[in-house]
């Protein structure tokens, strides 16, 4: 099934208190950031016995566990930016079309861990110098959020990080086409959390999708964003 194909079916359920949730202040949430998350790096990063918990909603444990057979694993590390702004931004590429792995898509900055990468975070750290020249400098690494995997054998590890103000960015143009910030208040507003379904293997996945103007945020990038406000943002 093409991207084009691809199904808004439901919108996750609201409660009134969700509604009428006061966003966080930056202060607030990486205040609380710093409070849940920690930099143990999960064993099931290089484990294939581990099976990491998949946040993509009402998926059928058989097809998670398929999922998590793909082979060979590729471990990865994506950093997740979030801009110490008055209001809060996280800051987001559009892929080129270009690529061989998800082309195209709204994503983190991040790829694979190499042998010679210090830890995932260094990863995530390198990375995001590489596609979009984000300035270490600027960069304050907060903690890990949860181990993701995709269908194709990534499992992927998010580093939140706190970022300045005042840094410039260069796009390396074989690999992002696009930088842009999303205020943080609109994608932890459960609201804005649909579904979509997609096709796999003969099987029907069942995914969380962000819609942002003309853009759609999906897979683990939308993962990541709906697990972050569920550890961090949620109350």
């Amino acid at each position: 099934m093409s991207q084009g194909e691809d199904q808004l079916v439901r919108d996750t359920s609201i409660t009134s208190a969700e509604h009428d949730r006061r966003p966080l202040t930056a202060s607030e949430f990486f205040s609380r950031a710093r409070e849940r998350l920690t930099f143990a790096i999960p064993p099931g990063l290089a484990d294939p016995r581990i099976i990491p918990r998949y946040y993509e909603p009402d998926t059928d444990p058989a097809t998670i566990a398929a999922i998590a057979a793909v082979r060979p694993i590729r471990r990865a590390a994506v950093l997740v930016p979030v801009i110490e702004r008055t209001e809060p931004s996280v800051l987001l590429t559009q892929r080129t079309a270009r690529l061989k792995d998800h082309a195209g898509e709204v994503s983190f900055a991040g790829g694979k861990i190499d042998a010679t990468d210090a830890s995932p975070a260094a990863a995530a750290l390198r990375e995001a110098e590489e596609e979009i020249a984000l300035a270490r400098q600027f960069v304050e690494p907060i903690g890990y959020l949860d181990l993701h995997m995709n269908p194709f054998g990534y499992r992927i590890l998010p580093l939140l990080a706190r970022v300045q103000t005042g840094f410039e960015l260069r796009l390396n143009r074989d690999e992002v086409d696009e930088a842009f910030e999303v205020p943080l208040a609109h994608l932890m507003s459960p609201e804005n959390h649909r579904r979509m379904t997609r096709e796999w293997q003969g099987t029907t996945l069942d995914l969380y999708t962000l819609p942002i103007g003309p853009r759609n945020i999906w897979g683990a990038t939308a993962a990541i964003l709906r697990e972050l406000y569920e550890r961090v943002y949620r109350q």
